[in-house]
């Protein structure tokens, strides 16, 4: 058993917790909303606390999976933050996406108080968190990172170290770059066999079965052809981090004119009232324009 804390209760970070407790560990949580911690306890087991200091006591590694750049430093830094109760050797794992300028901030912080810092980004959405089957691509020193990996396996299909400090929130950004190309294509292909007056369950059942298949054919466009769209990552978190793969290709060069231009689709996705709608929704986007 190891002693451990978790901060944020989201829609991930509610049920990887949950793994973690169920694995064996010794989990405090700690969510902004109270009750929603709470309700973790009571489902679970562990405990709660009513700041992230107070939740790391004791705690030899610490996970995170919160919102943005501005959360995560709210529940690290200041006078309740987690940097300020954990104790040195321990390890910090965010599984946050956030960009690179806020990882590489924090994990110099971190190291100034003797806190390994190892940024963990995951893919695999909700149905993953919820089935232990997530994608954790992570970056960090090697040894932090061999202690970390065994821990963090009670949520992960795959977990991999892909360098330094920045390396997981680089290669999540690949992640999310992919995606966005990915599911453009598909909502084209499915709108495109409506017009067509095709069957578009046979369609799909046809071509996924060749080089046009993918984890996204196969996971939504059941859900996609009746105009279901609450069964994922939101596009308003898709546009966040679209925002910082495309800031940070602004930085080292990367061209990027598929993700600016399904970008600027997930907008028009927003202006028709679809912010917390998932990702997939850009086919509601193709058929209000056709």
């Amino acid at each position: 058993m190891t002693k451990l804390a978790f901060l944020g209760l989201g829609v991930m970070g509610y049920p990887m917790a949950g793994h973690l407790q169920a694995a064996g560990h010794d989990v405090t949580v700690y969510n902004r909303t109270a009750s929603k911690a709470e309700a973790w306890v009571s489902q679970h087991g562990g405990a709660s606390a009513p700041t992230p200091r107070e939740a790391v006591q004791g705690a030899s590694m610490v996970m995170a999976c919160v919102g943005n750049d501005d959360d995560l430093r709210a529940v690290c830094l200041g006078d309740d933050g987690a940097f300020g109760g954990m104790t040195a050797g321990s390890i910090f794992v965010d599984h946050t996406t956030v960009s690179a300028a806020v990882t590489r901030e924090l994990h110099e912080t971190a190291a100034g108080a003797d806190i390994a810092f190892i940024d963990a980004p995951v893919s695999g959405g909700q149905a993953g968190a919820e089935n232990g089957a997530l994608s954790v691509m992570c970056g960090g020193a090697q040894d932090s990172y061999d202690t970390a990996e065994a821990v963090i396996a009670a949520y992960a299909r795959i977990c991999r170290r892909l360098g330094d400090s920045g390396a997981g929130q680089l290669t999540k950004m690949c992640n999310q770059i992919a995606i966005a190309g990915l599911v453009q294509g598909l909502s084209e292909s499915l709108h495109f066999a409506q017009k067509a007056g095709l069957d578009g369950q046979a369609v799909v059942e046809v071509i996924s079965q060749g080089a046009a298949g993918s984890w996204q054919m196969s996971n939504r466009f059941e859900t996609m052809l009746d105009d279901k769209f609450d069964h994922g990552f939101a596009v308003d978190w898709m546009r966040k981090d679209l925002g910082i793969c495309l800031d940070t290709a602004n930085e080292n060069g990367a061209s990027l004119p598929v993700t600016a231009l399904v970008d600027q689709f997930y907008k028009d996705v927003q202006k028709l009232g679809g912010g917390r709608w998932d990702t997939s929704s850009l086919l509601k986007r193709l058929q209000a324009i056709g």
